[in-house]
This record gives C-alpha cells, structure tokens and sequence, in this order.
C-alpha cells in the first residue's frame, strides 16, 4: 500500500470529484483513477460508489477515511521533520498572536530571537485573542501573544505593556502652529468611527462617546489594519493602541487629535504561556528588552 494511493484517496474523499482531486494533486485524471482502483485491490473493498458519473464514499470508504488520514499526516510529519533537520533546525517552536500585534510586536522581537536560536524552526499562527489561550493549554503552540489576559488557573498570564489609546484621524495640511484646532466633536460627528478591531475597550468607549455625541456613525471593522487603512486613505477615523500606529503617526501618514471628552482608556498586552522552558523565558526576555530596555 503506498502513500500516494492514500494520498489521492483522502483528496478524492474531500472532493467526491476525480478531476478536482487531479487539480489538488497535480496529476492526471487518470492517475487518480488507478491510485484509486489500486488501493481498493490492495484492500479488497470498493471505497467509493460510483453512479450515473458521481461518485460517493461507500460505507468502508467512510470508514477507512480517518485510518488514511491519520496515515497521510504521520507520513507528512516525518518527512517534514526530516527536511527541517536537514536545513540546521533541532527544535520546534509556535507562536500565536492576535492580527493586532503581529505586524508591531513580532517582526523586532522574532529577529533578535531567530539570532540567538538558529537551531530553532519557528512557526507562526495569526489568531484572534479570544482563541489563543485556548491553543496554549492544549499544547498546540508553545507562547501566546494577546490582548486578553488568561482566565484558566493552569495558564500564565505575562503583561508586557500597558498601551494608551489614542484618537486618530486622516492626516490635514496643516502644522500643528498654523492649523486651527481641531473638535473632536465636530470630527466624530461628521466621521465615520472604525470600531471593534479590538477585544477588550469598544463597548465601554462606545457607551461614553454616545453621552457626548448625538448621531454618532459607527462603522464595525473588526481587524486593525484594515482600520488604519480606512483611517489613511480619508475614509473615517478611530481609537488605537499607541504601539500599533507609532510608525504611521512618525511617517505623517494618521494624526493624533487631542481628546479631552473624557479619559481614554488603556489596554495591556499579555504573554500567555503554560509551561516556561527556556525558550519561553528567553522570548520574554526579548520582549520585555524591546519595550522596556531590560
């Protein structure tokens, strides 16, 4: 029985379809076909049925489909950690982080981590806050970086740092000697606000802002780059975490209006992790060293 019969099987599964499982693998149309009639002779049974040109997964088929896919996957496993041994890598090491950090936070930290740790093959999982505490305790990634802090006794909780939330708008002509100053009531009034791109602050925020602003238009954008998009390109404005737009507002690219309706909230980004081994410690010493200069 060889793997690329089981290969095709488990695609030819998925898809019901021979030609769409020859697209997914890349081969002929009839390839597949004998992938698929030689596995059945290997097994004895027929694992699909086949009527009136379509195709379905006969009851051994049904079957057999996790028994093949348990063995396609251990197969994968194997070769890719041989060939991630044959490029210098011993180790295996996940992150998940939240969209919101990944593009501030990660990319300074990874490279002075990836320096220390060539022997290390790193991987990358982009999740929303809400599911990475979840991913840690169930061992699927080693470290988490979110903007929720853990709820679950066997998870650590690490804050990292406390960011200010700033009220941002497209970028005017003016200096800021020369411009008039700016209402921030008159612009929340006339703008749209970009909101819900952050897990922890809108519901609250958005309670405060409609004491003190009548009609205030509300646009839900739930990932903050595409807020800052938004924001850049004259479409409407919003609240942000410092840390996330420093480089847009340096580049001239968003302005920070003066917010005096009320205090602005602040929000925390947390480690996550279940187990710190060194790895772990040596990622939150690189982390806190880029925030904190330890």
């Amino acid at each position: 029985m060889e793997y690329q019969w089981l290969k095709t099987f488990c695609v030819a599964a998925e898809t019901l379809n021979f030609r769409k499982a020859s697209e997914k693998l890349t081969v002929s149309q009839p390839s597949v076909t004998v992938h698929i009639r030689l596995l059945e002779e290997h097994l004895g049974i027929p694992l699909f049925e086949r009527r009136n040109n379509r195709v379905s997964l006969s009851g051994a088929g049904k079957f057999f489909l996790p028994e093949a896919q348990q063995i396609v996957n251990s197969i994968e496993n194997s070769v890719g950690k041989v060939q991630a041994f044959a490029q210098g890598y011993r180790r295996n090491w996940s992150i998940a982080i939240s969209p919101l950090m990944a593009e501030t936070i990660l990319p300074n930290v990874l490279r002075s981590f990836m320096k220390l740790h060539p022997d290390v093959e790193i991987s990358i999982r982009i999740e929303e806050s809400h599911n990475i505490e979840k991913l840690v305790e169930q061992g699927e990634v080693n470290i988490g970086v979110s903007a929720l802090e853990a709820q679950r006794r066997n998870i650590q909780s690490v804050p990292i740092y406390e960011d200010p939330i700033l009220f941002v708008m497209p970028f005017d002509e003016y200096d800021e000697e020369s411009g008039p100053p700016i209402d921030v009531q008159d612009v929340l009034h006339k703008s749209y606000l970009f909101t819900h791109h952050h897990p922890v602050f809108w519901d609250d925020l958005l309670l405060q802002l409609n004491k003190h602003i009548v009609g205030l238009r509300t646009m839900k954008v739930t990932q903050a780059y595409i807020a800052k998009r938004f924001i850049q390109d004259g479409l409407g404005v919003s609240f942000l975490p410092q840390s996330i737009i420093r480089r847009e507002l340096i580049e001239g690219k968003m302005m920070q209006a003066h917010f005096d309706l009320f205090e602005l909230p602040s929000v925390s980004t947390y480690l996550i992790v279940k187990k710190t081994g060194d790895l772990e410690k040596e990622f939150i010493d690189r982390i806190s060293a880029y925030y904190f200069g330890r």
